[in-house]
């Protein structure tokens, strides 16, 4: 039990622990400098995030050590998040982005929110080439998500790391050539280069309602077994007004990281490698707790998916475990994309004129919005 203890304490402390920040630069130039009382949410979607990129990058397996000396990687990660209107992920990006949503900066999001301003996001960050695929009526189309994850990511014209950070192709190279160099006689190609590979990383968001008032015990089951699957991501969800980022469960209480905490935001130097000061961005005291009853029933769950094979063995487990044993199912798994819905057509970034995320200052006409969740059957 011990081992078990400081393994756990290990893993808390090596998540990326988002809070409300202050003292950053003004939303839009003009709006809020800070997002204490009104960003918990997009901090948990900061932190869902987040986690999927270090799976993504770095591996589940990866421990963060308080005396430094971590990877290069890790520092990139943590760069895309500052508090700054150039990072992917700032809060200033997914507040500005939530506009789009319908939701005015200093708004409070509901996880089904956050999850659409994250799809959003990511489709700008060419160094991940992550896939957020958002669920819609309770139902996972293993269908949709697979043409997505094998979108081709060669139509990006940006070279992912470590040839630059969105750094233009030239127009007669492919990314194949531009991430290959010669060793002698033999072509190797970079190891960072993720055009080699026909899957994109996949962060699967689940949004779902599990009640009405208050979550409907059948589903509670459900819910430690979505924990319990190696690509489990944690879940959005909270109390009313109050969102925290779950991560596992003891007994009958959820473990979840808290993002009431108002820190200053921390200066860092523009290179995305270069190191920051990151213990403000570890909880370093033992993780805080909540009965599983007390959980409000709109959540949000999260999963990641590296490779193809780890998708399947995610739908399997899914079968097996939810699908199969649950009178009540927490949500749909389907092999094949609904004939009553519209089309599935993979999200794309806009055309713009511009690059990078900097360039984020109206979304209006960049997105539809997309709609709420449905409540489940109960």
């Amino acid at each position: 039990m011990e081992a078990e203890k400081i393994e756990l304490l290990s893993d808390v402390h090596s998540r990326l622990w988002f809070t409300y920040r202050k003292k950053f630069s003004p939303i839009g130039g003009t709006g809020p400098s800070s997002d204490a009382g009104w960003g918990c949410m997009l901090r948990c979607g900061q932190m869902i995030l987040a986690q999927a990129l270090v799976c993504s990058q770095l591996g589940r397996a990866w421990r963060w050590r308080a005396d430094g000396g971590q990877p290069e990687d890790y520092h990139r990660i943590l760069h895309c998040f500052l508090d700054r209107k150039d990072s992917c992920y700032s809060i200033h990006q997914m507040a500005q982005m939530g506009v789009g949503e319908g939701k005015s900066v200093g708004e409070w999001y509901g996880p089904n929110t956050v999850a659409q301003v994250l799809k959003k996001l990511a489709l700008f960050d060419d160094w991940n080439s992550l896939a957020v695929y958002v669920s819609m009526d309770n139902t996972v189309v293993i269908e949709d998500i697979k043409k997505q994850c094998r979108q081709a990511s060669s139509e990006s014209r940006f070279r992912p790391r470590p040839c630059g950070w969105q750094e233009p192709f030239t127009s007669r190279e492919t990314p194949e050539q531009a991430c290959s160099h010669t060793d002698g006689n033999r072509a190797t190609t970079c190891p960072h280069s993720q055009f080699h590979s026909d899957w994109r990383p996949l962060l699967l968001v689940i949004p779902l309602r599990m009640g009405i008032n208050h979550i409907n015990p059948v589903y509670i089951q459900a819910l430690k077994e979505c924990f319990k699957m190696p690509q489990s991501c944690g879940v959005l969800g909270g109390k009313p007004n109050l969102a925290y980022y779950f991560i596992g469960f003891v007994g009958e209480e959820l473990i979840y990281l808290d993002p009431h905490t108002t820190q200053s935001a921390v200066e860092a130097e523009a290179e995305a490698g270069s190191g920051v000061d990151d213990q403000s961005y570890h909880c370093l005291r033992s993780p805080r707790r909540m009965k599983i009853t007390n959980l409000d029933p709109s959540v949000a769950l999260g999963f990641f998916c590296k490779s193809e094979d780890d998708f399947d063995s995610w739908c399997n487990l899914v079968q097996q475990e939810i699908q199969m044993k649950r009178n009540l199912r927490m949500f749909e798994l389907v092999e094949n994309h609904p004939p009553h819905w519209p089309p599935f057509v993979p999200p794309t970034k806009p055309e713009v004129q511009t690059t990078g995320a900097e360039f984020i200052e109206s979304t209006d006409k960049l997105f539809e919005s997309e709609e709420e969740f449905e409540i489940l059957n109960v």
